[in-house]
């Protein structure tokens, strides 16, 4: 099981910021691992908040920025068909807004690492069907979370 990432930067990023990126790799890779995934490949492109606005009102109707945009190619119940030249199941795209990162790593009082990890997972969750609409789901999808988080030593308060 791997994650073949085609990973977009379309907002400046600081070197650290860059190097954090590989948070990012770690935290999806432990994600596939742990939900026991074949091979799969997404998109994840890193925007402004400006995009990230731009995206929200066009596919949710919602005019204000977000952290992450989850956009999956399949549908929570349906089977996974791949023909046999794709030697990867195709999950979608994700989006998230640098700013937002920065923001809430402050807010939650955690590092810049720990919130990019958590915006990757979170949205890779919502590829595979998981959501949080209500209570139980929530709590599934949150431990599934920190879970993967832990596992990769990215906790809360890591500042």
């Amino acid at each position: 099981m791997r994650v073949d990432l085609d990973l977009q930067i379309k907002t400046a990023l600081t070197a650290d910021e860059e190097k954090a990126l590989s948070w990012i790799y770690r935290a999806l890779n432990k994600a596939a691992e742990m939900e026991e995934l074949p091979a799969v490949d997404l998109s994840l492109t890193i925007v402004d908040d400006l995009e990230i606005q731009r995206l929200n009102r066009e596919y949710r109707g919602v005019d204000s920025p977000t952290d992450v945009l989850s956009f999956p190619l399949w549908e929570p119940d349906e089977d996974w068909v791949i023909s046999e030249e794709e030697e990867t199941v195709p999950l979608g795209d994700l989006v998230i807004s640098l700013p937002r990162v920065k923001e809430q790593a402050k807010e939650y009082n955690h590092s810049f690492e720990r919130e990019l990890g958590f915006l990757a997972v979170h949205g890779f969750l919502h590829l595979l069907g998981y959501d949080h609409e209500t209570e139980e789901e929530e709590k599934e999808m949150f431990q599934q979370q920190e879970a993967i988080l832990q596992a990769i030593g990215l906790t809360r308060g890591d500042l």
